[in-house]
């Protein structure tokens, strides 16, 4: 099993390489994941040939509870920055007066110009073409150690071909998130109620704070690596080394450009003013390096940063313009979002008429009266966002804007609950804005996936009263639908558009309905829209609890004791079974042939029955992912508790584990072990150390396990 373990990695790894560095598909997806499957099987069963560059590890599973500091060999200091062309002028006369005190002759330097990308500074640490240690940039002195968490990013090689660039070294780079990617993950934020994220660079930073490298993973984080570090460099030029670390497999940004004299680099600061908004990753500036090294180490450092590099940053375009008046948006569940109507300007390349005002405390941060002129920024966002108010301009008799207290679409009374920053409008089946945003959750493509019924056919068949609440698909019919027709304008161009639906449309829809029963319970629970309730929270659901019914009779604490599954989304959950036209909506969607049962494909399959009629519960902290361990109960013929009761028969104490479950597991006398005691007991003779999630084999020694995980 080791050598088939190895082929499988070193398979992977080159199918990786292919598609993320030379974006090439060497196979299909369906087959990649296939050989990944049967990797982790024989990983899980084989852990003692589990190979240090295995591409598992990119799926993420390890939780680490701190990050331990680690002091950089190499200080990860600052820049210089400047917003000015007169300064990279200066900058480049400093260098040129440092290198004649130094006793070179020239006629002009040559730079490195590269996009300064906007996301998190990473240190990463390779051993004999190995990746050992991923650091933060911390203080510059020290940073936190996020080796899991770095692994998770795909573009990142976890092995490389290491022959010229020494047995050790360290790369530089810039980790960041897609815009695109940003753009999804705020969009099912919206969807399950959750307030929106400011910007990608400070969710990536967030991001790879996060204990849990699987949700890492779920984020999709990129990077581009920028620098190279050695006790002996074996490159003449900082190009030299960039072209390596790119012909070796690491991802470089194809941006960079050598520029002969400090001309070329103010050029090609012009050129990528513009240029950069058609990026796929947000940017805010441009790093102006020497580029020989020889020159580098003449000039040196001051004590915060190197004089042979600069930081040029581009001024974020921000233009003022009137606020014309504030309007009301109101989400699928409820929150919110004021929107700052503005007179029309023209911003980042676009016409900007709108910029979200996020809350009530942005409103009254910006101090915002009627009238008033601000400012519009595009920098570093996704969408425009006004950043102050110009005071220059504001009247004498200047009002204050005051929050609405009613729903601007049913005049219901708004609520805001303590410790959100959102209003809500609590009328969920009255309001036309919550109900259409609910029709057109259940039809979306990660629910019940019917496209056809998309490009405002929702608000038409609102509108003509065929449609109030999900269940109501289900009752459309050919006759009903076909011949209806409207004009649609659209905001941004003001063009006009008809919608039908004509016979082809009007198949297409009946089509994707009666498919749409086929459709796994998980997706449908999604597309219920439970507040809070996001496509990861429906599948844990669907995994814990099997069916619907189930689901709707557990109680705050089994729901809460769920994995990914808080507090706040137990009582989400809870409110909506408790009503009964959600019952009664269930009751008409199972009629209708809804899936409301976990389908037998995705139930874990019983391998052993050591664990027959013996129920467990995990709580705290563990060095496997709490999950796997729950799996391994149920392969075992096991049951999973839900909560302390005098039926649990194990407790699996980890670490940081409550204290209410320990005084309720001695009021039952139910026997509490270990992590290390319950793996015993299915056989799997690990040794745990918690302090660096390493599980080695007992029968190995320390010193054969150095450097394996």
């Amino acid at each position: 099993m080791e050598q088939k373990i190895k082929e499988l990695t070193e398979k992977l790894n080159y199918y990786n390489l292919m598609y993320y560095q030379k974006h090439t598909s060497v196979v299909s997806d369906f087959e990649f994941d296939k050989m990944l499957e049967e990797l982790q099987s024989l990983e899980i069963k084989y852990p003692q040939f589990k190979q240090p560059d295995s591409p598992t590890q990119r799926v993420g599973g390890t939780i680490s509870k701190d990050f331990p500091t680690v002091k950089h060999k190499y200080q990860m200091l600052s820049l210089g920055n400047t917003y000015s062309e007169e300064d990279l002028i200066d900058f480049d006369k400093r260098v040129k007066k440092g290198l004649i005190e130094a006793d070179f002759s020239f006629a002009d330097v040559e730079y490195v110009c590269e996009l300064k990308f906007d996301g998190v500074s990473i240190s990463l640490i390779y051993e004999n073409g190995l990746l050992v240690r991923g650091v933060t940039r911390g203080d510059g002195v020290q940073g936190d150690e996020v080796t899991n968490n770095v692994k998770t990013i795909k573009t990142i090689p976890m092995r490389i071909d290491a022959t010229r660039l020494g047995t050790e070294f360290e790369v530089r780079g810039e980790i960041f998130m897609p815009k695109k990617v940003f753009e999804e993950i705020n969009q099912e934020r919206e969807e399950i109620g959750l307030e929106k994220y400011a910007n990608p660079r400070n969710t990536a930073s967030g991001t790879m704070k996060l204990q849990e490298s699987s949700e890492v993973a779920k984020r999709k984080l990129d990077a581009f690596i920028y620098f190279y570090y050695a006790d002996n460099i074996p490159f003449k030029m900082h190009s030299e080394a960039v072209e390596s670390l790119e012909n070796v497999g690491f991802p470089v940004s194809n941006t960079y450009k050598k520029c002969k004299n400090v001309e070329e680099v103010l050029a090609f600061i012009k050129y990528w003013d513009k240029e950069r908004e058609n990026l796929p990753v947000e940017t805010d500036g441009v790093v102006i390096k020497v580029n020989r090294y020889d020159y580098q180490n003449a000039l040196g450092f001051t004590s915060k940063s190197p004089r042979w590099a600069i930081a040029y940053k581009y001024k974020a375009e921000s233009i003022s313009t009137q606020l014309k008046s504030v309007s009301y948006q109101v989400g699928r569940t409820g929150a919110i979002t004021p929107v700052a109507e503005l007179t029309p300007i023209f911003l980042a390349g676009t016409t900007v008429k709108r910029a979200s005002l996020h809350n009530a405390n942005e409103i009254e941060r910006l101090g915002l009266c009627k009238d008033d002129y601000v400012f519009v920024e595009k920098g570093g966002e996704i969408i425009p966002k006004v950043t102050g108010v110009d005071m220059t301009r504001r009247g004498l008799n200047a009002t204050p804007i005051d929050y609405i207290n009613n729903c601007p679409e049913c005049n219901t009374i708004l609520v805001r609950n303590e410790g959100e920053a959102n209003h809500f409008c609590p009328n969920s089946k009255g309001c036309p804005p919550q109900i259409k945003g609910k029709l057109e959750h259940f039809i979306h493509r990660k629910a019940m996936n019917m496209d056809s019924l998309g490009e405002g056919k929702i608000e038409l068949l609102f509108e003509k009263g065929l449609l109030r609440n999900i269940d109501d698909f289900y009752t459309l019919t050919y006759k009903s639908l076909f011949g209806l027709e409207k004009i649609i304008v659209d905001e941004q161009t003001g063009k006009s558009k008809k919608i039908g639906f004509k016979e082809k449309t009007v198949e297409n829809i009946l089509a994707a309905l009666e498919k749409s029963k086929e459709i796994p319970f998980e997706k449908v629970l999604f597309g219920l829209g439970i507040r809070f309730v996001g496509e990861t929270g429906a599948r844990k659901l669907v995994e814990h609890f099997e069916n619907i019914d189930n689901l709707a009779k557990a109680t705050l604490e089994e729901l809460s004791n769920v994995r990914d599954v808080g507090e706040r989304t137990a009582q989400s959950v809870v409110d909506f079974f408790k009503d009964d036209e959600n019952l009664q909506l269930i009751k008409n969607l199972k009629n209708y042939g809804l899936q409301f049962s976990q389908t037998n494909e995705n139930k874990i399959i019983v391998s052993d029955d050591k664990l027959a009629g013996k129920t467990f519960l995990f709580s705290g902290t563990f060095s496997q992912s709490r999950e796997d361990l729950q799996n391994k109960v149920l392969q075992f013929g096991g049951k999973l508790g839900t909560t302390v009761s005098k039926n649990l028969d194990f407790l699996v104490a980890g670490e940081n584990m409550g204290p209410s479950k320990l005084e309720k597991a001695e009021k039952f006398k139910i026997t509490m072990i270990t992590e290390k005691d319950f793996l015993e007991m299915i056989g799997e003779n690990t040794t745990i150390n918690i302090n660096t999630n390493v599980i080695s084999d007992k029968n190995k020694s320390n010193s054969s396990q150095k450097g394996l995980f």
